[in-house]
């Protein structure tokens, strides 16, 4: 395909195949557009080899040096933002305008974290006279970075730039459905003369490489981003490993409309927003939880936005949302559509595959779904938003913290009380109001409870990559 990179492994600074491939296909047409090489054992021992020689270079770079390559590597992926954008789209099905809004994304992480990386201050600790204790942050050494299918840039975006902005090597496991973005990261940092072995990318079963990497003692932290189930099984891993773990994990964010709201605003926000990515967002809104009064109201303009959102060929002019990335999002959301109807819930728009080519779903819209439904508990991870009525905030609030999930939440009011309310009553490492954005460059970003531990982002996302070291100074000669 004439959009679509050639896939490579990089290892140690240099390009890399595999005797063993695996197809990348378009979830538009469901054609093969790319063979993606599979890293072999070897492979991830010359990538751990690579990484360890990095780091010794890396740790010794002055952050200075480290902000200017960082800074290169973005400006040259914001110069190749359509071709990036175009793979993007061929490999994952989201629009194109999407796609490039994905792109400049993941060059604010890397700018943000550049800047980052010359404030990691220490400090002294006022003491006895006659001795200090000075406070330093050390890069905490390799770093294994795992990353999920649904933002083939950003996603990885996000940890090579905390790793590398902290001083730490990195070998990148990126998600093979979506190898494009992590590929073109990995082209731009080589391009701008990153040391070799800093940054490494492979790709493979994401069982063996994870069970063979963890278990290295170079290996000191493991930062991932997916599924619940499997970010257990990963920091059960590392812990028999003393490794420290990173963990973005599953999130089904609820939404609280109040009464003081316009329902209309707010419905058409929320749509819009629901279906960006085909709702394969950790933070997508989800379970809806609208005031008594304003029930209707915004029920209807949701739904009436939800049915008119163009589906299509994320390259045709147009289209708002494109394919699932891949065939096991269909036969999932479909079954959680069934149990939901059959459990008393409302379709009220949408519900249906599109087509017989391609993994396309239709925006889909239930209502007045009971709580024993499966997917008021189980994160549905595509286009599927559940509108519900509540008497109170208080039952939202409480209704909100009835999954296990705490990533993000959100809220529409615009009454001081509630604000306070829902801030101190809703479990979640991000909660916005009046808006749907849950996370920038400049934010930590991360879950409670089941969506994991730890932050991405912002000052608090480098102290991840970072260890804390007390050096004790006496005045004394001895």
């Amino acid at each position: 395909m004439q959009d679509y990179p050639d896939l490579h492994l990089y290892i140690g600074g240099s390009w890399r195949t595999s005797p063993e491939t695996i197809p990348v296909c378009d979830p538009a047409t469901e054609s093969e557009i790319g063979r993606l090489p599979q890293a072999s054992r070897a492979d991830l021992d010359d990538a751990l080899e690579a990484a360890e020689a990095g780091f010794r270079i890396w740790r010794a770079t002055p952050p200075r040096d480290r902000v200017d390559f960082l800074l290169r590597a973005a400006a040259l992926m914001r110069q190749r933002r359509e071709e990036i954008a175009q793979a993007i789209t061929a490999e994952h099905g989201k629009p194109l305008a999407q796609a490039r809004l994905e792109v400049i994304r993941g060059c604010e992480f890397f700018e943000w974290d550049a800047g980052e990386a010359q404030r990691t201050y220490g400090r002294v600790i006022p003491s006895a006279p006659g001795i200090r204790y000075v406070v330093h942050h050390e890069p905490i050494g390799v770093t294994l970075g795992l990353s999920p299918w649904n933002f083939p840039l950003s996603q990885p975006a996000r940890k090579v730039a905390g790793a590398l902005a902290s001083g730490c090597s990195i070998i990148l496991k990126a998600a093979e459905e979506t190898p494009a973005g992590a590929l073109h990261i990995a082209r731009a940092f080589h391009d701008a003369g990153l040391p070799p072995g800093v940054l490494n990318l492979v790709f493979g079963s994401p069982a063996e490489i994870s069970e063979h990497l963890i278990a290295q003692d170079p290996v000191r932290l493991v930062a991932f981003t997916g599924s619940t189930r499997v970010g257990r099984q990963l920091a059960a891993r590392a812990a028999a490993h003393d490794t420290r773990a990173l963990m973005e994990l599953g999130g089904h964010a609820p939404v609280i409309v109040c009464e003081d709201t316009d329902p209309a605003r707010a419905g058409e926000s929320s749509a819009i927003r629901k279906y960006r990515n085909a709702g394969q967002v950790c933070t997508s809104p989800t379970r809806f939880y609208v005031h008594d009064s304003l029930f209707e109201p915004f029920l209807d303009r949701f739904a009436c936005r939800a049915a008119t959102i163009e589906v299509g060929d994320g390259r045709d002019p147009g289209v708002e949302m494109g394919p699932l990335a891949n065939e096991r999002r269909l036969p999932a959301l479909l079954d959680l559509i069934e149990d939901a109807c059959a459990k008393g819930g409302e379709l009220i728009t949408g519900g249906s595959r599109i087509g017989n080519r391609g993994h396309f779903l239709q925006p889909t819209v239930l209502a007045n779904v009971p709580d024993d439904a499966r997917v008021m508990q189980e994160e549905p991870f595509g286009p599927l938003a559940v509108v519900n009525p509540v008497a109170s905030v208080d039952e939202a609030i409480a209704r909100a913290n009835a999954t296990p999930y705490g990533l993000a939440a959100y809220a529409f009011t615009n009454r001081a009380d509630y604000v306070d309310r829902i801030t101190r009553g809703v479990e979640a490492g991000n909660l916005s109001f009046n808006t749907l954005e849950a996370s920038l460059p400049e934010t930590p970003f991360g879950g409670v409870r089941a969506s994991g531990t730890g932050r991405e982002g912002g000052t608090e996302g480098l102290e991840n990559y970072m260890i804390v070291k007390t050096v004790s100074h006496s005045m004394e000669i001895v």
